[in-house]
């Protein structure tokens, strides 16, 4: 019996009562439930290919109709040359034969104005176009009044040199979501080709919504299509459609699978793989096709749960017959291994003396070197290695607090670099009233502002963002404030685009860890109200007039990227002169991408409604109205993102006692 007392107790009872019956029924189910599941998929992904492979090829054939369309006027116009009737003639057919179009237009290249002797309209460009649209179901005239030649749908086919689809864009009614197809066309002159203009339809995608948003698959499977830059032209979740694009999502949950999957989805390529819905956190299958024609992208989810319910319930019942097995079996074992378990026993009363705190108990020495005999080895090392780490765990607790410790001093450090002297920050200055705050996400935030006289009438004023959160982007964040303001400085001739360049330079070079910031700087002329800014990549700021509180316009963007990405980026600056009593919001994307508990983003629409009830108000209260709207939006849900904003008011020169 002395090879037994060496074997382990699982061995014992094993050898006695189990004799491989709960390996076999384990073997059983994990067989089953792979072998059905595996078949499931490979079916579930060849429909699903199939499926989405129908539907694109459909939306595809329509795409491909709607392109001959203005090629074939673009050749009766350049092989026929008809007059303006003519032309009108052909267009009003084919856009009545094509219910599919909403309007069909061509516009020939401007020629220039000679001849009359008058040097001021002499050389102007004199436009000719024709367009027609279909309104309820009729066919009417739309003049093109304006200069089309800056326009998408003439400049990029005409750049280009070959026809092209736009971006989804709203019509005219601001209602109807429409791509146009542009088709440009040639005239030989003097034995060479010369660009004779466009030849441009318009479709409206309320067609292409019907046929995806059909592709329901079970209760909760959808589809929904994206463009060639990724913005969503169609998905249940409305808010999403012309207004998101698949990779502002990603950004904005912070997942690299979408990211990488909207990659693959403009790219043109096809796949099938498992993802999670942008509208809940439930887990699909998606299949996901392109669109040749115009290069947008189609994907359609299938819903795990509801298509591998057959699967599972099967699974779940070999389960129930394996857990009923074994408790029978267990009663077996509960009665075998009751002698056998004594010295467990025993060994538990010692356990529940080390587990109260009397780390002091005996445990006895064990007989046998089976399991329970190592078991009481490993409880007495236990014992000791429990010793040593409270002793560890309490310098570890005290390591932790003085951590903690220095991380509030840095958050305080961090917030002692901003200006915070307010009202006002500059009281011999009565020409502008000035307020900004930060409210950081974590102890430390990676947000800044900065303010500052350069001289007795200009103003620098900064806003920005780092990348990432905590210690580094606190870090990064003081070396930007240091750097422009040294730069501001240090120049004679003061330019916010040299700022950045130089600013971006020195943060570009040497950063292995590849940080960035975005940031807008201007430049205020307290006496004139005249602005010089320079935007890095950073979100537009909004021009508030009190006087038309519902005009709430964004400055125009300077086309900067972040600084710290690439060396060598040249900003540009641009000029707008505010008039007394306007003011001017910048912010960081921590205001509109603050998220209530629906995952819904706060977005700049809100914002701009905030901007346009609190726009009367002094600086101070619109920054502290809208942080109070952000936390009423946001309730119950912690802060993801810092949220920074500064708020400048000119008041006009005024007369100083």
């Amino acid at each position: 019996m002395n090879w037994l007392r060496r074997r382990g107790l699982a061995f014992k009872i094993s050898l006695m009562v189990l004799s491989g019956v709960t390996l076999v029924i384990a073997v059983i189910l994990t067989i089953n439930y792979n072998v059905t599941r595996r078949l499931m998929v490979e079916k579930i992904e060849e429909n699903a290919i199939n499926l989405a492979q129908a539907t694109t090829n459909r939306i595809n054939t329509l795409l491909k109709s709607a392109e001959q369309i203005p090629a074939g006027v673009a050749l009766a116009i350049t092989e026929l040359n008809p007059n303006d009737e003519e032309l009108k003639a052909l267009l009003q057919a084919r856009l009545k034969q094509n219910p599919e179009l909403f309007g069909i237009a061509t516009a020939f290249a401007p020629k220039s104005k000679r001849g009359s002797g008058n040097l001021q309209t002499d050389n102007q460009p004199v436009f000719h176009s024709c367009y027609y649209i279909r309104v309820d179901d009729q066919i009417k005239n739309n003049p093109i009044n304006y200069d089309y030649r800056t326009h998408d749908w003439y400049q990029i086919p005409k750049v280009l040199g070959q026809a092209t689809w736009s971006e989804p864009y709203f019509g005219e009614s601001g209602r109807t979501v429409m791509t146009s197809f542009s088709y440009p066309f040639y005239r030989k002159k003097a034995g060479a080709k010369e660009f004779g203009g466009i030849v441009c339809v318009d479709l409206s995608l309320n067609w292409l919504r019907k046929v995806v948003s059909s592709l329901k698959i079970g209760e909760t499977g959808y589809a929904f299509l994206i463009t060639k830059n990724g913005t969503f032209v169609t998905h249940p979740k409305l808010d999403l459609v012309m207004n998101e694009t698949i990779f502002s999502v990603a950004e904005a949950r912070n997942n690299p699978q979408i990211r990488e999957l909207g990659r693959r989805m403009i790219a043109g390529k096809k796949g099938f793989t498992d993802f999670t819905s942008l509208t809940n956190s439930r887990k699909y299958w998606m299949v996901y096709s392109p669109l040749p024609a115009n290069g947008w992208s189609l994907g359609v989810l299938f819903p795990q749960d509801e298509l591998m319910a057959n699967v599972n319930d099967l699974t779940k019942t070999i389960l129930r017959l394996g857990i009923a097995g074994f408790f029978l079996i267990m009663l077996v074992i509960l009665f075998i291994s009751g002698k056998i378990t004594t010295p467990l026993r025993a060994l538990a009363q010692n356990a529940d003396q080390i587990a109260s705190g009397d780390l002091e108990t005996i445990i006895p020495t064990p007989k046998n070197q089976d399991e329970v005999g190592r078991l009481a080895l490993s409880f007495a090392k236990m014992q000791q290695s429990l010793k040593e780490y409270i002793k560890n765990l309490t310098e570890t607790t005290a390591a932790k607090e003085r951590i903690e410790s220095e991380l509030k001093i840095a958050s305080e450090i961090q917030m002692g670099i901003l200006p915070k002297i307010f009202p006002p920050p500059f009281p011999s200055c009565t020409e502008f009233d000035l307020y900004a705050t930060m409210k950081p996400a974590r102890e430390v935030g990676g947000d800044l502002y900065d303010f500052f006289m350069i001289d007795d009438q200009h103003l620098c004023f900064t806003v920005g963002d780092v990348s990432g959160k905590g210690v580094p982007a606190a870090l990064f964040m003081a070396i930007t404030q240091t750097l422009i303001r040294t730069q501001v400085k240090a120049q004679s001739n003061i330019s916010c685009s040299a700022t950045l360049e130089q600013v971006n330079n020195d943060l570009a070079r040497d950063n292995p860890s590849m940080m960035f910031v975005t940031l807008f700087i201007g430049i205020f002329n307290i006496i004139t109200g005249e602005l010089e800014y320079c935007n890095g990549g950073h979100n537009p700021p909004y021009r508030l007039a009190p006087n038309q509180p519902e005009t709430i316009q964004a400055l125009s963007t300077t086309d900067g990227i972040a600084l710290g990405v690439m060396e060598d980026f040249s900003f540009s600056t641009k000029h707008i002169t505010l008039t007394p009593g306007e003011a001017l919001f910048v912010f960081t994307d921590g205001v509109t991408e603050a998220m209530n508990n629906l995952d819904e983003l706060f977005t700049e629409s809100r914002l701009e409604e905030s901007l346009a009830q609190f726009s009367k108000e002094p600086v101070s209260k619109i920054a502290d109205q809208i942080i109070k709207e952000i936390d009423d939006f946001s309730t119950g849900i912690p802060q993801t993102d810092d949220i920074t904003m500064l708020a400048i008011r000119y008041n006009g020169k005024t007369e100083k006692g």
